[in-house]
């Protein structure tokens, strides 16, 4: 009987421990590890045919289901990773000892999961990968699939960033001084709540939405607020903001309300989008059903996140859309004459070296040019040079034939002020004489 029940005890043993190892991991990092093994086998040579081999064989080819997807996502290609590892190496070393600090971003985020069920008991498992990127995101999802780019968020103010271009420098200083691990649970609790979520929003209000509710259900499982300029910015001058935001929210583009590292405070779209969602739980009688419909909101839906911003009462007064689009369509750009073609279908002289498109507003430094109606065919432009030294006219260099059609876009998504309103997309469409 003692064998009998020592054998049972062991069994139980084997087959609770067996339980215990299928358990999914919840946080995955072994494409760091990876990472700095290619790394490492990269800069023994200068042949970049072989460094991309390199990193092929030693950490795409060993890559995690979270690195082929960040690379999916982020549209990340090999040949980056091989020109960053090659031009920067200043920062890889620096950085080095940091990308550690991930294998601990797991401590102390699974009590922070566990209230995250309690108060949202559908919550679906999903898993948190850290990989290393090149540049393009500090956090994002994929399906049940949390990505967290170790590059950024593991960096600090004592990375070597002299080698990278201007840009880059400025963008990563301004974000390491904030030490950006020191935020890894709320911004993974952040990222996990976007595993829940379906959509992206197909108007501003429904993005800030989006993005806002799970800063606001951060908040609500760690007790702060998200320690970023964005909340504390918005904090400060929430009248003023709500004000701006009102004016937008019901467009489809984003502006300067999401991922404009130019603006002096970027990512207020965040803060009304968290905004809003915490008035929506203040005065919800059921708290934990409000929880399950901000996360469960479908942001895709006008209606749904029209009628969700008005059952919030965030603002006090019934808000006129089709007012506010017409001004937010008085503040766009447009196409204010183009040199030599005077109106769609005009007739030009094929020895049009040169258009000049002039704006009714002085334009930011993006651009976004693509085939017209007459695909690649018709398409005219051979050089950009850019804009003129005030920026209210953009230079196009043509090469033309005699007794053709021609036809290229401008694309509002590219061309926009230097407040963040887009150009209403416009096709220059002409003729050369025979």
């Amino acid at each position: 009987m003692k064998r009998y029940s020592a054998f049972l005890a062991l069994s139980l043993f084997t087959f609770t421990v067996g339980l215990a190892q299928k358990k999914p991991q919840r946080v995955i990092t072994t494409d760091i590890d990876n990472f700095w093994v290619a790394y490492d086998s990269m800069r023994t040579t200068q042949d970049s045919l072989k460094q991309l081999r390199y990193l092929q064989t030693l950490y795409l080819d060993k890559g995690t289901p979270g690195l082929k997807a960040l690379m999916e996502v982020r549209d990340y290609q090999p040949a980056e990773w091989v020109h960053a590892v090659r031009q920067y190496p200043k920062f890889w070393n620096s950085l080095r000892p940091r990308t550690q600090l991930a294998k601990s971003g797991a401590q102390g985020l699974e009590p922070h999961l566990k209230k995250l069920q309690q108060l949202y008991p559908p919550l679906s498992p999903a898993s948190i990968y850290f990989a290393i990127g090149v540049f393009r995101t500090s956090g994002t999802t994929k399906d049940n699939m949390v990505l967290i780019g170790a590059e950024l968020v593991t960096g600090n103010s004592q990375v070597d960033l002299s080698e990278l271009p201007q840009n880059l420098q400025t963008f990563l200083s301004r974000y390491y001084q904030s030490d950006p691990f020191k935020n890894i649970i709320p911004l993974n609790v952040h990222e996990y709540v976007h595993t829940q979520q379906k959509g992206l929003g197909s108007n501003l209000l429904g993005r800030a939405l989006m993005e806002g509710a799970c800063d606001f259900i951060a908040e609500l499982i760690t007790g702060k607020q998200m320690p970023l300029p964005y909340m504390a910015y918005g904090t400060a001058h929430e009248a003023e903001v709500k004000e701006r935001f009102q004016v937008d929210m019901f467009a489809p583009s984003l502006g300067h309300w999401f991922y404009n590292q130019q603006a002096p405070t970027p990512d207020l779209g965040y803060f009304m989008g968290y905004a809003i969602c915490k008035a929506y739980y203040q005065q919800a009688q059921n708290k934990k059903q409000a929880i399950k419909e901000i996360i469960e909101l479908e942001y895709d839906s006008e209606p749904a996140v029209e009628a969700f911003l008005v059952q919030s009462k965030y603002y006090s007064t019934p808000l006129n859309k089709s007012r506010l689009l017409q001004a937010y369509d008085a503040k766009r750009p447009v196409i204010t004459r183009i040199v030599p073609i005077t109106g769609p279908d005009s007739l030009i002289d094929a020895s049009v070296t040169e258009l000049r498109v002039e704006f009714s507003a002085e334009m930011a430094r993006y651009t976004a040019t693509d085939y017209g109606q007459g695909g690649k065919e018709q398409f005219p432009v051979t050089a950009q040079p850019g804009y003129t030294p005030d920026k209210r006219a953009y230079v196009y260099k043509v090469a033309l034939q005699p007794g053709r059609a021609y036809s290229f876009k401008m694309n509002g998504g590219g061309f926009q002020t230097t407040d963040g309103y887009p150009l209403k997309s416009y096709e220059i469409r002409f003729r050369t004489k025979k």
